[in-house]
């Protein structure tokens, strides 16, 4: 952290860690029973750090009493409600594996991770205000034998699915549980099975079609990493995080809700994202730090009214997923005193590197931060053929960016073939980025693979490809997708579709064949070539740098008509 001070703080955080994530939260229990943990900013409710310890250890019972033990897979598709914070730390308590799904994701999507994972318990949504996820949830029990439980979370009765039990007749009798459990020490008894090293969640890196990967982490390197974020944003007890993020990031679970549990302060918590609404929550609850992507800082900008929101309790400002402007960063600095960013990953459950607390938007604009003596950097050449690592590289020069130490992830589950492409046989984690480090820290040189971040989102142009390519099957020969900047969602998707000779699609085609896959995947912007016209390079593959200068042509005029940079 360019800091000796602060690395020592670190080592001597590690020192005195506690090696379960939900002993933080019976710890801060004990000391401060009546100090808040969480503030629900959509229903009002505030949680105590003893009512929510007991409300962990009595899903902990729970779930012990429908047999989930040690090493089990509990999946979820929910909302960030306290009760899902509740669960997720009764999963940690008692060595359960809990896996939480983005909200936005497809039937199919959906399957693909269940198929993946293969877990024992499933928490969902039923039929909401927004959207009726029943259906989507039927064609999931058709192919899912494997689950043996299903949990909807719907207080109406009449609402719930043939072969699924409401949360209200699930917790029925979880008073009854949890006291025997006190009696018989079984939620104790489970909790003494759980090492550090345990996996204790599963997080997907993309949410696109096809090649999501199935990170496994462990208590400690989660816990790592918050000290990693604790000690160099300087974040502790007295901070009030706004955790507005899905649970299906590290952003949101081990980032935001981690950290600030780790560090005994106070989670207010968002049901989903909404500009206003976060906002809101800032003011109401004098929130002191925010974390956020930068696609979630412009809509909130956006907003009309923003500037008649009293921000002023806000004394740092985190972004992290993307690359951001000069003009980004002014941005920031207006809304909070202290900005920062690093470097975060799903496979280092976070963030590993962090910028100067006190540095300026020129500082800022230099590099993305410094490692920590706890998950050092390193660039290097590509891995050996043997599994072992490339050679470290001179300071400055350009390599593939790597960290080591134990809060590198455990693998993908059931994936050893990506695990071993990514971890080396000597324990160095390959980020698949390019860059440099020096006196001023990391330096991104460009991205080993082409992928695209949308909204912080991971998307794989070969998976929207192959999706629109089937879907058009008979029409299309070749298809293309990039990523292009854009002001709203940092970048956005630019589809170009070649035909088959003598046939032809349109662009609303294009957008219709893509419905089915999430939101985030689905191009803004389609162009249709006739065939022939997609250009290719020297070895007759699609020439991707020639189509991101064209897109970036076609932004231009976008804009000019007011048709890019839309929320």
């Amino acid at each position: 952290m360019k800091d000796p001070k602060k690395d020592a703080l670190c080592r001597e955080a590690y020192a005195k860690l506690l090696p379960n994530i939900a002993d933080y939260v019976a710890l801060y229990a004990k000391e401060r029973p009546k100090d808040t943990a969480i503030i629900e900013h959509n229903t009002g409710e505030v949680v105590s750090w003893k009512q929510f310890n007991t409300s962990v250890s009595a899903f902990a019972a729970k779930l012990l009493s429908i047999g989930i033990k040690k090493g089990d897979i509990v999946a979820t598709s929910l909302p960030l409600l306290k009760e899902h914070v509740y669960l997720i730390h009764a999963c940690y308590r008692i060595g359960a594996i809990v896996a939480p799904l983005d909200l936005r994701l497809k039937a199919k999507e959906v399957q693909y991770c269940m198929d993946k994972m293969k877990p024992k318990v499933y928490f969902f949504l039923g039929k909401t205000p927004v959207a009726d996820f029943r259906p989507l949830i039927q064609e999931v029990m058709q192919g899912s034998p494997y689950v043996k439980h299903w949990v909807q979370f719907q207080k109406e009765a009449d609402l719930i699915m043939k072969g699924a039990v409401g949360i209200t007749d699930f917790v029925k009798d979880i008073k009854k549980v949890f006291i025997k459990s006190i009696f018989t020490g079984a939620v104790k008894k489970a909790r003494k099975l759980v090492t550090k090293r345990d996996a204790c969640l599963i997080i997907f890196t993309t949410g696109s079609t096809g090649s999501p990967k199935p990170a496994l982490l462990c208590h400690e390197s989660i816990l790592i990493q918050n000290i990693g974020l604790a000690v160099g944003f300087e974040l502790g007890i007295a901070d009030r995080m706004l955790i507005n993020l899905p649970p299906s990031h590290v952003g949101c679970t081990t980032e935001q809700l981690g950290t600030t549990v780790y560090g005994g302060g106070v989670s207010v918590i968002l049901h989903i994202f909404d500009p206003k609404l976060s906002l809101e929550a800032i003011q109401k609850h004098k929130v002191t730090v925010l974390g956020q992507i930068p696609a979630l800082f412009n809509m909130e900008w956006r907003l009309p009214e923003y500037r008649d929101y009293d921000l002023s309790s806000l004394r740092f400002a985190l972004y992290g997923g993307q690359a951001v402007s000069r003009e980004f960063l002014v941005r920031m600095k207006e809304m909070a005193p202290r900005i920062g960013t690093g470097l975060g990953l799903t496979e280092t459950a976070g963030f590993c590197t962090y910028t100067n607390v006190d540095a300026g938007v020129d500082e800022l604009v230099q590099g993305i931060g410094f490692d920590s003596v706890l998950c050092p950097i390193s660039i290097r050449e590509v891995m050996k053929a043997d599994g072992t690592a490339g050679a470290e590289k001179p300071k400055g020069e350009i390599g593939e960016i790597c960290f080591s130490g134990p809060q590198i992830f455990l693998g993908y589950l059931g994936d050893e073939a990506n695990t071993a492409k990514t971890i080396s046989k000597d324990g160095i984690c390959y980020t698949g980025d390019m860059g440099f480090y020096d006196e001023k820290g990391l330096h991104f040189a460009g991205r080993a693979k082409l992928v695209i971040k949308p909204k912080g989102y991971q998307v794989y142009p070969e998976d929207v490809e192959g999706h629109i390519a089937a879907k058009l099957k008979g029409r299309v020969s070749m298809v293309a997708v990039v990523g292009v900047e854009h002001e709203v969602f940092s970048e956005g998707i630019m589809a170009f579709v070649e035909c088959l000779p003598e046939q032809s699609v349109t662009p609303d085609e294009v957008m219709k064949a893509c419905e089915d896959i999430s939101s985030y995947s689905r191009p803004s912007h389609v162009v249709v070539f006739k065939a022939g016209e997609l250009p290719l390079n020297r070895v007759a593959k699609t020439d991707y740098m020639v189509l991101k200068d064209t897109a970036k042509e076609i932004v231009k005029d976008l804009r000019g008509k007011g048709q890019w940079d839309k929320a």
